[in-house]
């Protein structure tokens, strides 16, 4: 069957995390022809900012810009029956979607908005005698779990797709894998078989879907946002007006990545490709609660005008385990910036920094590393940075010093910037000023596990609120 006459559905990104710009889903909305736009708010580590917001509000913990996002959103997805799919619900979906309703009662709004409930399992992990060993040390969770603040299992798309099929507008999830938010709304709009799927020609299917959901999860990256391509960064034209990446699935998985016309970006093999390899650690098994994706034998034709054309994925059946974000309380950070200015620069900063350890040494402070690095030179690729020889530092115009104090005990941690001010006048000589002498921050450990499927699936829920 030529793809003319097949039955495919379009579908536009949304945020890439928490914070992210929602303009760009603006114009996916209202120049691209999209009937679905799938926003992942939930970056690797978000889900521990959310928790330091319930701990001082126990109705928050969810991604609150949500609720000015669908403000602005809504009367655009309203008149052109767009519907919208979000993980933006964090560790509270529930609360998510109430205050959305509660924004759009304000304004004489009505819409259905869904919730997928269950990816919850911090009771499991702190009642159980053994497993959830730490996915990669695999250290035991016994010395962690009772500091557990939270642990989220990756959900997959059924939910969602329950909630499509119910007529819900707005589809608010806590954690779910990213590109389960896209793959949801196509098994929806193409009739793909999920659950159960064994056969050749579903799991390929699906494969092509998680494949156009990892395309799209990241917003802007996905269309020549963060390009890193050597020489080739400048070519990407109006960034300040950046198109958001659009999928146009068809009904037997081929699919197109465009963007909608008249915004900034591009669209090509390089941007496409480089997308397609991130955060992938094999790209031969890339892993997901709905299918095994090879990406060995994808396909990526560039048509040019912002338009490539995706083919080839291979899926195969998914474990019989699910993935687990959790959270545990892991002590406190405070951290320092200072500079040092020229003649001596590096000399200074390290006579500094010899002075500071000195002390903690003498004032018995309690803590677990005093972390520097030398922002300009280290701070982003650490050991990997090639450093100049101390002659060479020396005559910088500048060096900047960055000292983190990690310690289990807050009092050492609020401390810690009390240490610094005298310097001003009884150090070497600096300039610039200091900056976070009253930063002290709760720290969260983060713990990926492992969890059996079915003790999760059980649980899940879908409730339409309206």
């Amino acid at each position: 069957m030529k793809l003319e006459c097949m039955k495919s559905v379009r579908i536009g990104a949304g945020l890439g995390f928490y914070g992210d710009n929602w303009e760009p889903v603006a114009a996916s909305i209202e120049r691209g022809g999209v009937q679905f736009i799938a926003s992942d708010h939930l970056a690797e580590l978000t889900l521990a900012i959310l928790q330091k917001d319930r701990q001082r509000d126990p109705a928050l913990g969810y991604a609150r810009d949500v609720v000015p996002m669908l403000l602005k959103l809504w009367p655009l997805m309203r008149e052109r029956g767009v519907r919208f799919v979000c993980n933006a619900g964090g560790l509270n979906p529930r609360g998510a979607a109430q205050a959305v309703l509660a924004a759009f009662k304000a304004k004489g709004w009505q819409a259905k908005v869904a919730v997928v409930t269950g990816d919850d399992v911090l009771p499991q992990l702190q009642n159980a005698d053994t497993g959830f060993d730490h996915l990669f040390t695999q250290a035991s969770v016994a010395g962690v779990r009772e500091r557990l603040v939270f642990a989220n299992a990756y959900l997959g798309a059924q939910p969602i797709v329950q909630a499509l099929d119910a007529g819900a507008d707005i589809v608010i999830t806590g954690r779910v894998a990213d590109a389960a938010l896209f793959l949801g709304p196509l098994v929806h709009s193409l009739g793909w078989k999920l659950g159960g799927a064994t056969s050749e020609q579903d799991l390929n299917r699906l494969a092509q879907g998680l494949t156009v959901g990892h395309l799209l999860e990241c917003s802007g990256q996905g269309s020549g946002g963060n390009f890193g391509s050597q020489g080739a960064w400048q070519a990407i034209p109006d960034l300040a007006h950046i198109g958001y990446p659009i999928a146009e699935v068809h009904e037997d998985g081929t699919a197109f990545i465009t963007k909608a016309p008249g915004t900034g970006g591009r669209v090509n093999f390089d941007t496409v490709r480089q997308q397609l390899l991130y955060e992938v650690h094999n790209p031969h098994a890339y892993f997901s609660p709905d299918v095994v994706l090879d990406m060995g034998g994808i396909q990526l034709l560039d048509e040019g005008d912002d338009r490539v054309r995706l083919t080839g994925a291979r899926g195969t059946v998914p474990t019989d385990t699910l993935k687990v974000v959790a959270g545990f309380r892991d002590g406190y950070k405070a951290e320092v910036t200072w500079g040092f200015s020229w003649p001596d620069a590096w000399d200074k900063a390290q006579a500094a920094q010899a002075t500071i350890r000195t002390l903690l040494k003498d004032k018995r402070i309690p803590h677990d590393e005093l972390y520097v690095e030398y922002p300009g030179l280290n701070s982003a690729h650490g050991a990997l940075a090639p450093m100049p020889k101390a002659d060479a530092l020396n005559q910088s115009n500048e060096i900047w010093t960055r000292l983190v104090l990690r310690t289990q005990d807050k009092a050492a941690a609020d401390g810690f910037g009390r240490l610094f001010p005298w310097i001003g006048l009884s150090g070497p000589a600096y300039t610039c000023g200091f900056t976070g002498l009253h930063n002290t921050s709760e720290l969260l450990g983060i713990w990926p596990t492992l969890i059996p499927r079915a003790g999760v699936e059980a649980g899940v829920g879908m409730e339409l609120l309206s």
